[in-house]
């Protein structure tokens, strides 16, 4: 049953890495976006997380059978995007077109995501979350390793519409894969007392675990954010990288995601899951110290610039899957998706405003002292963490109600 599951999400994973790509593409060589316009895509996709992460986790734990919501959801997002190439080839695609199509597919995204959360429990053994994790976020780093180059490819040889008609085909094929498995979802139904939308943030903030998970994210997501905001403006403008040399560098780095993946669940083995979370926290922001760092010739530059990315993404992986599987094992199963919706609200919340401050800060000190607040802050995620009882966990936490 895991099988299907997992099948579903490399699917689906990899479909959403060539819409990143083709979407984009789509609105500027077909309906001719200028840098204002795709502002204005990018945020029509990640308001949605904003708007209705509490009401999705509070609607879909009420729900017997969330796989129901991600079946429709996926197929949702297959039917809106088969309307671009439709409107596209019809010659009267515009740029309001695409901002609703992303807007609903974001929309969609959230109810499918908080579902999720839920389904996991429910088709994973809670002895087999790491590993289970393991696969799910190497699934994911593949996805992001392939998907680009593969929507690259589609974009080039069949026009950016017909390559969203492979993401569309990505979500039917997820939606199959999900019909086919039957896990017993009955111990996720809500039965609990506090079912209302602000119920999952109330919850964390009882949880010790929770809240320190969370905080402790939030803050590196933050400062994480200011950096992203600024990485590529910074490499190219005043460190002198080509567009190529830093796509090629990245995407030779990003192998450093397949390598955490495959090494998070024999170190918490090993160590235990609290203290790999507790690397995860320092290993994924640290190494990124380099990039203000990089000085000297190209090819120093560029090795800098590699050991930061691929070090970062070994700890990225040790962190996901490590805090996941935590933040997992924490919750009741019957209020999963209410705690995962409020969780979002608060992580992806903080990432607008991190890419903003970034800006304010990159045009009023200058771009590397703001990458060396960024990188230094994001490192101070790890304090909320270190005081709470997760340095000392070997083992997963029990659920409590």
């Amino acid at each position: 049953m895991f099988r299907r599951y997992w099948s579903a999400h490399v699917v689906s994973l990899t479909g959403e890495q060539i819409t990143l790509l083709a979407l984009p593409l789509l609105a500027v060589l077909t309906v001719g976006a200028g840098p204002a316009e795709m502002g204005y895509l990018t945020a029509a996709s990640l308001l949605p997380t904003l708007f209705f992460s509490l009401v999705a986790g509070a609607w879909v734990d009420r729900r017997p059978i969330k796989r129901r919501v991600m079946i429709v959801t996926d197929l949702g997002r297959a039917a809106l995007l088969v309307i671009v190439p439709v409107l596209a080839f019809a010659g009267v695609l515009e740029l309001w077109h695409l901002y609703v199509i992303a807007f609903v597919t974001g929309t969609l995204t959230v109810f499918f995501d908080v579902a999720n959360s839920s389904l996991f429990a429910s088709v994973v053994r809670r002895e087999d979350y790491i590993r289970a994790n393991s696969l799910v976020n190497g699934a994911r780093a593949a996805a992001s390793v392939a998907g680009p180059s593969a929507g690259g490819l589609l974009v080039q040889i069949l026009t950016a519409p017909v390559a969203l008609i492979a993401d569309a085909l990505s979500y039917v094929g997820s939606a199959l894969l999900l019909a086919r498995i039957r896990p017993d979802e009955r111990a996720a139904v809500a039965e609990a007392e506090d079912q209302s939308i602000l119920g999952g943030l109330r919850y964390i903030a009882r949880s010790v675990v929770l809240r320190s998970l969370l905080a402790g994210v939030t803050v590196l997501n933050l400062f994480n954010y200011i950096f992203s905001a600024l990485f590529i403006l910074y490499a190219t403008t005043e460190l002198g990288l080509s567009p190529g040399q830093l796509g090629v560098l990245l995407g030779l780095a990003s192998v450093g995601t397949l390598i955490g993946a495959a090494i998070t669940g024999p170190l918490t083995t090993r160590f235990g899951v609290g203290p790999v979370a507790v690397a995860g926290y320092i290993l994924f922001p640290l190494p990124l110290v380099l990039v203000p760092l990089a000085a000297g010739g190209e090819p120093v530059i560029m090795a800098m610039l590699f050991a930061a990315e691929f070090l970062s993404g070994v700890g990225v992986m040790l962190l996901d899957i490590a805090v996941n599987s935590l933040q997992t094992a924490a919750a009741p199963l019957s209020r999963l998706s209410l705690i995962s919706g409020a969780r979002r609200t608060i992580n992806y919340g903080i990432r607008p405003i991190g890419a903003v401050l970034g800006g304010i800060l990159g045009e009023t000190i200058g771009v590397r002292p703001a990458l060396w607040i960024a990188t230094v802050g994001a490192v101070t995620g790890v304090l909320f963490v270190l005081n709470s009882p997760i340095p000392r966990m070997r083992d997963l936490p029990e659920q409590q109600e």
